[in-house]
């Protein structure tokens, strides 16, 4: 792979260099590739932008009501959820998103509260954290301690769906060194605990503290990877594949659970944006595993920023959507 600055249009470009004597990879056809996509926002008082400490039932039913995909709790009490169903085009995902973040603005602004897309929350206290009731959150929590109860942080995640599974391994290691511009790209955590912390992602130093996050490891074949998951099992660290996860930053997680799919490659990205046109918010998660980047849709922004903003409503009676 082949880094090059180019001075006139300021971009950092790069391309994949084959070796001599081995020919490109086959390409498959985008339709075969299957993806969803999550994000995740705080809940935050419409005037003072504090976190809640409870959140009405009712605030996530009335979002979740007659919509595609889903929107829900998360870890904390104050977060919510958006996520979307299955699909094959950017294009059709894009509309789905924008419809999910305008309903859970809309439905918080019922309940005087504002939707904040961020990395971390700027103001809240993470001794103030409430846990979401829920059984998998019961567990989290019970093995996390006192480190998951310091993880006042939000995402973004696409599941790609792969036609052979054992692709999966394989793209995985070569995403590797595109992981320092997925971090750039998708910064907006500047803050923590009401302070500035001098850096533009805070949440990678947060997260840090998770015992599954960081790089995957480097597996080379799928039988690199079958061996260390059987090693994880037998040594008790986890009951199955299933629980296999390498989190947040590391922008590739494996799964094996459910029997419907043939196999999953989880792209996390660090943070998110709001810009639902932007590269920078969907496109370079999608593109990775899409073997044609260019019929993605278009950038409204050459910026390259990602601000801290707040995507949620100004006010109970005129509430504003996400863009």
């Amino acid at each position: 792979m082949e880094f090059r600055f180019d001075p006139s249009s300021r971009r950092l470009r790069m391309r994949t260099l084959v070796p001599a004597g081995r020919q490109d990879r086959a390409v498959a056809s985008d339709d075969l590739f299957q993806f969803g996509i999550e994000e995740e926002y705080f809940l935050s008082d419409v005037e003072t932008l504090q976190v809640p400490s409870e959140t009405p039932d009712a605030l996530f039913h009335d979002a979740d009501f007659c919509i595609a995909g889903h929107i829900g709790r998360e870890f904390l009490r104050a977060q919510i959820e958006v996520a979307t169903e299955p699909h094959c085009s950017a294009g059709e995902v894009r509309v789905e998103l924008l419809r999910l973040r305008q309903n859970a603005a809309a439905a918080a602004a019922r309940h005087r509260l504002a939707v904040l897309a961020c990395g971390t929350h700027p103001l809240a206290s993470w001794r103030d954290s409430v846990q979401s009731p829920k059984q998998r959150y019961d567990k989290v929590m019970d093995d996390l301690q006192m480190i998951g109860r310091r993880n006042m942080l939000c995402g973004m995640h696409v599941h790609v769906e792969f036609p052979n599974p054992t692709r999966r391994v394989s793209v995985m290691t070569r995403m590797l060194p595109y992981v320092p511009l997925f971090i750039a790209l998708s910064t907006s955590s500047a803050f923590w605990q009401g302070r500035a912390t001098g850096l533009k992602g805070y949440r990678l130093a947060a997260y840090d503290e998770l015992p599954c996050t960081g790089l995957p490891e480097l597996f080379r074949t799928n039988a690199e990877y079958d061996a260390y998951v059987a090693a994880m099992v037998d040594s008790g660290a986890m009951p199955d594949s299933s629980s296999f996860m390498v989190g947040d930053p590391a922008v590739a997680e494996i799964s094996d659970a459910g029997a419907a799919s043939p196999g999953l490659l989880r792209i996390a990205a660090p943070v998110l944006t709001t810009r639902s046109r932007s590269r920078h918010s969907i496109v370079p998660w999608c593109a990775i595993c899409t073997p044609t980047p260019s019929t993605m849709p278009g950038s409204t922004s050459s910026t390259g920023r990602s601000p801290l903003r707040i995507s949620g409503a100004p006010s109970v009676t005129a509430p504003k959507a996400p863009s």
